[in-house]
């Protein structure tokens, strides 16, 4: 491997490349409504759309602004495909949130990667880094960590002691893993990002309060996403592990002993307290939770801001706090209401009461 960092190589589109409307048609395997020529040079929403731009139009809620757009080449649903709206070239596709990726990866921007070890890098003697790696400006990697194959690690990130990266791991800038973490291949950490640092352990006692050694794991399969300022705790006794293909979005906490199955979503400010099971493809939304030693059943959905207080069994989706299965807590929530329409006579009728 290069001593210093060399040629950029680019990944993926440079965010610039014309396209013609028939070339949108064959990425996407739409049928083309209008003349196959138009070029367009970058994606906006409907309403900031230009001649130039490349839009979609998925669905009706929409429809206001697609009969206003200027934009040069919209994809549209199927069901939307006779919409009045402007004389504008469509592309007719079924699923127009899957016809985005092949498009929004044509446009989309990506630095130059640069190959090698930035001077300014800190590597200790004992560590491994396999080939066509990059370590750029002031990153670290510590004592006996192993850095596998394409892997790239960021500006000012730090690969602890006996760390261990499989092939292509991102780290981004300011990601930290703590020793002894192990990731699989195509990891990624964004900016931020902590993960393996000792969970949230003590004992208090007479004299003071003592901090739980933890001597468990912390393990990131292949293809795990961790979101920016997200933290991982490694295990006490056991081991915290991420299955492969889970996505962590931003401010995500995790905390130690806790097992994630393959498969699944956390949306912002998600936090999981110790020892919860979570089975594979779950999801769970914005600011939810679960509560430690509860087990999560496979493709269970939990609602955004619901906390579940019990086990939640597979396939269902839960609401509310305490969370309770969604019809439940849809059914609790418009007795409520009704309880409230009987309550606001009875206190006109007491507040009516002449006093003794």
């Amino acid at each position: 491997m290069s001593s210093a960092l060399t040629a950029a190589q680019v990944d993926g589109g440079d965010g610039e490349t014309p396209i013609t409307a028939a070339a949108v048609a064959a990425l996407t395997g739409g049928r083309l409504l209008g003349d196959p020529s138009v070029v367009v040079q970058t994606i906006a929403p409907l309403d900031r759309a230009g001649p130039e731009a490349l839009s979609f139009y998925a669905h009706a809620r929409y429809a206001s602004w697609f009969t206003a757009t200027a934009a040069g080449v919209v994809v549209v649903a199927t069901e939307l495909a006779d919409a009045a709206g402007p004389s504008c070239v469509r592309v007719v596709v079924d699923k127009p949130i899957d016809a985005m990726l092949p498009l929004l990866a044509r446009f989309q921007r990506r630095r130059p990667r640069p190959i090698g070890v930035h001077p300014t890098a800190v590597i200790a003697p004992t560590a491994s880094i396999g080939d066509g790696v990059t370590i750029e400006p002031y990153a670290v990697i510590e004592d006996d960590a192993v850095v596998g194959p394409g892997s790239w690690i960021g500006p000012h990130a730090v690969v602890g002691m006996g760390c261990t990266l499989g092939r292509d791991v991102r780290l981004f800038a300011g990601a930290v893993l703590y020793p002894f973490v192990e990731c699989g291949d195509r990891v990624v950490l964004h900016a931020g990002a902590r993960v393996g640092r000792e969970g949230f352990g003590f004992l208090p006692g007479p004299t003071g309060i003592t901090r739980i050694p933890h001597v468990g794991r912390c393990v990131l399969e292949s293809d795990v996403e961790i979101g920016a300022n997200s933290c991982v705790d490694r295990g006490s006794v056991d081991d915290t592990i991420i299955g492969a293909g889970t996505k962590l979005d931003n401010l995500v906490h995790i905390a130690h002993n806790v097992r994630v199955g393959r498969m699944c979503f956390f949306a912002a400010q998600v936090g999981i307290a110790g020892s919860a099971r979570i089975g594979d493809g779950v999801q769970f939304g914005g600011q939810a939770g679960s509560a430690g030693h509860l087990t999560v059943g496979d493709r269970a959905v939990i609602a955004a801001r619901g906390a579940p207080a019990s086990d939640v069994p597979g396939g269902e989706t839960w609401s509310g706090f305490p969370a309770r299965p969604h019809r439940d807590q849809l059914r609790a929530q418009a007795a409520l209401a009704r309880v409230m329409r009987i309550l606001r006579p009875l206190e006109q009728l007491v507040a009516k009461e002449p006093t003794a």
